[in-house]
């Protein structure tokens, strides 16, 4: 079957352009062929100077296909049951007989339709006008024109290879005045083969450019990196960090990896570790060397640097890596030295002039506004005295770096440093450990603050950046989020779940809308109402998401345009956390399945009630005067029995109390529904229509505690 080879030979391309591009490439082809009825194992390949896809197992062509194609209506077709010049014109427009034409009833009437016979397309015919799709089709950032043609590509296009097997498909990229046809030649390592390459057939790809010093597939480099750095690092008697991220990045950025050694002077040892390794690996895509058996990862005076050039040269490349990092790391001893001349409270004057958001001032306003917070979030878990203060001081202090000459020069170290000039300058350990934690965590998968401190600032300043942003009207659309306010939501519920802090966001929310509203002229009931349904919808996608909750009973739990349910899940972030894990066990284990059928079919009926949703207690209303069948009684003495089950689960949050006490509650609504004492509950009386409704919202309303069983879908 034959193989087909494309590789598309560029300038160099940014690491982050490849990374999206294989992507793109390996999601796209397989779609685009399967869309022409095509199938084939799909590789897709790239290095800095170059995207290629390899595919192996293609047909020679495309299968042959029967397709059913629509004409005119009937009446129009035919005349007195004669063809009509309008069923003669489509027959022939479709090239088949009058006599092919048949003639079927359909939704809008009867209509004249043809079975055709669609012969396969020759595979090399089909390729010709995917290759182009294939190419200018890649996304990517500041995509760039070049030449005197409208042609938009991450770099300028150099070389085009198409092989189909051994012979060249005749293919042309068209860039103004300039023409790119294929050919078999590919181009080697600039350095180790500046000489072209030859392929004689696609499935040699991956061979022959090994041959000229470039390895085409980055995964193969993923590993080749990897086992050099910690192999290097070992022989200089210590261990090295893989980041994610400069591996990425760096895999990206060579054809031929090669790991050379660089060192510099151990004084730089004094500054702390984390700016050093961010000089390192943030500014120079360096891996750092550690000693083994560090307790807070000691730094070696050495560092691994990945080289796209030849081997032999690799002493040369480490003097001029030396000669860079040893400036940065001057510059970062200047700055740091520099700053440690001063109290880190001092700083605090000079975030009035740093701007926050326009409309809002400067930092120093959010800080004050931060403080405000913590102080509300401290009130509302009713903290002592001493930890109170240290909160407060922690968030006057929270920002101070921002303003400092080594945060200035790398903001990365935002909090970092933060932490280590509050500790020169004498801070509490917790006040300077929560300066850097109150960050964290700073995406998906990340930590949390691990202090209380920390968490309550972390909490605070995000608070007030969704508050204050919302307020504004910049609220989130799509994939637009400036401001990362998603981001912010999600690190609230994270941080009071991992926590188990008992914290009312609603109150809380209302407490600093209120505040914003009336110091910047807003409406505070809109400005709550959309904090609101932004924080359920992130509730709702952490549940699912990250507790891989069902999306019904994450419904269930949330309530369905409830507002009953919402103020409920807003004050007591934990409760619904709680509530969606049990529901989830227990539809696991089939627990659910015993006290579906009858809660469900209760909560239908206790619809068409008007029984308040709150109420649990039978006795004030139900009439017992009313009864008719022991049926009624039987199921009004089982609610009086579940009201103590009931109310336990709702201040312990054991919620199994509850489901017991539903499983007892079950037989007698089912008596009640299907028994030999069963009861018409829309009785033609009203009264006694109104009081059996009573009873099973009474049902609807101890299970509604848990969760609205009417969402809940049966034998998900």
């Amino acid at each position: 079957m034959p193989g087909f080879l494309l590789e598309v030979g560029t300038e160099e391309l940014p690491a982050s352009f490849l990374s999206d591009a294989l992507v793109q490439w390996q999601e796209r082809i397989p779609q685009s062929l399967e869309a022409n009825s095509l199938k084939g194992d799909v590789q897709v390949y790239g290095t800095p100077r170059r995207l290629a896809v390899l595919i192996t197992g293609l047909p020679s062509q495309q299968p042959d296909r029967e397709e059913e194609i629509k004409g005119p209506p009937a009446q129009a077709a035919f005349k007195d049951g004669q063809p009509t010049a309008a069923a003669a014109g489509f027959a022939k427009k479709q090239g088949v007989e009058l006599d092919a034409l048949s003639v079927r009833p359909t939704d809008k009437g009867e209509f004249v339709f043809v079975q055709k016979r669609i012969p396969g397309r020759p595979v090399a015919e089909i390729l010709t006008e995917l290759v182009p799709q294939w190419i200018w089709g890649l996304e990517g950032k500041r995509l760039m024109r070049w030449g005197n043609g409208d042609a938009r590509f991450s770099r300028p296009i150099r070389w085009l290879v198409a092989l189909l097997d051994e012979t060249v498909l005749p293919l042309e990229l068209v860039n103004g005045s300039k023409t790119i046809q294929s050919d078999r030649l590919s181009q080697g390592h600039r350095v180790l083969h500046p000489e072209p390459v030859t392929i004689a057939q696609a499935t040699d790809y991956v061979t022959a450019l090994k041959s000229a010093s470039v390895t085409v597939d980055p995964e193969e480099r993923v590993n080749l990196i990897k086992e050099q750095v910690n192999a290097v690092a070992e022989n200089l008697g210590g261990y090295t960090v893989i980041y994610p991220d400069l591996l990425a990045e760096v895999t990206n950025l060579v054809e031929y990896p090669s790991a050379v050694v660089g060192k510099f002077e151990p004084e730089f040892l004094e500054l702390p570790t984390e700016v050093i390794t961010e000089v390192m690996v943030t500014h120079q895509r360096y891996f750092p060397v550690f000693k083994p058996g560090s307790f807070e990862q000691e730094l070696l005076p050495n560092f691994i640097t990945i080289s796209n050039g030849d081997p032999k040269k690799s002493d040369i490349v480490a003097v001029g890596n030396e000669r860079v990092i040893r400036a940065r790391l001057a510059d970062g001893r200047f700055f740091y030295e520099a700053d440690l001349t001063k109290p880190i409270d001092s700083f605090l004057p000079q975030l009035e002039k740093v701007t926050f958001q326009e409309e809002l001032g400067s930092v120093r306003a959010k800080v004050d506004r931060i403080v405000k917070i913590a102080e509300q979030i401290s009130s509302q878990l009713e903290l002592g005295e001493d930890q109170s203060q240290r909160i407060q001081r922690a968030a006057l202090l929270c920002k101070a770096d921002l303003v400092t000459q080594m945060v200035y020069e790398f903001p990365e170290l935002q909090g970092i440093m933060g932490e280590k000039y509050a500790l020169a300058s004498g801070e509490d350990a917790e006040v300077a450990k929560a300066i850097s934690q109150h960050y964290l965590p700073k995406g998906a998968g990340d930590v949390l603050p691990e202090t209380l401190t920390g968490k309550i600032v972390g909490l605070a300043d995000r608070l007030d950046t969704l508050v204050s942003i919302f307020g504004l009207g910049l609220i989130p659309s799509g994939s637009s989020d400036p401001f990362a306010l998603r981001r912010a939501a999600n690190a609230v519920v994270k941080i009071v779940w991992f926590d188990n802090l008992p914290i009312n966001l609603d109150n809380l929310l209302a407490q600093i809308a209120t505040d914003f509203a009336a110091k910047y002229h807003k409406d505070r009931a809109s400005l709550t109402t959309a904090l609101q349904e932004f924080f359920l919808q992130r509730i709702r996608t952490l549940l699912q998401e990250e507790k891989q909750i069902d999306y019904d009973l994450v419904n269930a739990v949330l309530g369905e345009n409830d507002p009953e349910y919402t103020e409920r899940t807003l004050k007591d972030l934990l409760d619904v956390r709680d509530r969606a894990l049990y529901l989830q066990q227990i539809r696991n284990d089939s627990t659910l399945d015993n006290i579906y059928e009858t809660v469900n079919r209760s909560t239908r009926l206790a619809a068409q009630g008007d029984l308040d949703t709150k109420q649990l207690e039978p006795t004030t209303v139900v009439r017992q005067e009313l009864f008719q069948k022991p049926s009624e009684d039987a199921l009004y003495k089982a609610l009086i029995e579940s009201v103590p089950q009931t109310q336990a689960a709702q201040q312990t949050r054991n919620y199994q109390l509850l489901v017991a006490a539903l499983a007892k509650i079950a037989p007698a609504v089912s008596n009640f529904f299907d028994g030999p004492d069963s009861v018409l509950v829309m009785d033609s009386d009203p009264e006694i229509k109104r009081n059996r409704l009573h009873l099973l919202g009474l049902v609807r309303n101890h299970a509604r505690v848990l969760a609205d069983f009417g969402a809940i879908v049966k034998n998900l």
